[in-house]
């Protein structure tokens, strides 16, 4: 499944690939493949490409998104970053490794919520985190 079907994030900053799966309102897995050739690997850090941690924050906040969108309740608004709290960087993520995101709902209602992220990478987790998040009206 395509994320720029409930995303309106597009490259360069759209930091999924393809869905796995999805439960509106509850939660959605998706992947994520750093090829080598992304806009930050020149610059993060020469000679040792690393994908910044924030990204992957980024990333999987964007899963968390589709699982919000795609409950038809969300229609038109837009899940806005509302904070971060107890992420966890536990492996570095570098161009060839493919980024398995999951994130959960623990918290929906009609002004915001939370979610539980995890990034993983050949079953080893990259980062976790509780994203929180509002919801923008759009128009």
């Amino acid at each position: 499944m395509d994320p720029r079907d409930w995303l309106p994030h597009r490259p360069p900053f759209l930091l999924l690939d393809e869905m796995i799966a999805i439960e509106p309102g509850v939660r959605a897995s998706g992947t994520w493949t750093l090829r080598g050739d992304e806009w930050f690997f020149p610059g993060h850090f020469p000679g040792r490409p690393t994908t910044p941690g924030v990204l992957l924050l980024e990333s999987l906040a964007q899963c968390g998104g589709v699982a919000v969108l795609a409950d038809a309740k969300y229609f038109g608004r837009l899940p806005l970053f509302g904070g971060v709290e107890r992420a966890r960087f536990r492996r570095q993520v570098v161009p060839g490794d493919t980024v398995t995101l999951e994130c959960v709902m623990t918290h929906l209602s009609a002004r915001g919520g939370k979610g539980h992220g995890v990034a993983t990478v050949d079953g080893q987790i990259a980062v976790e985190a509780d994203l929180l998040f509002v919801l923008a009206d759009v128009s």
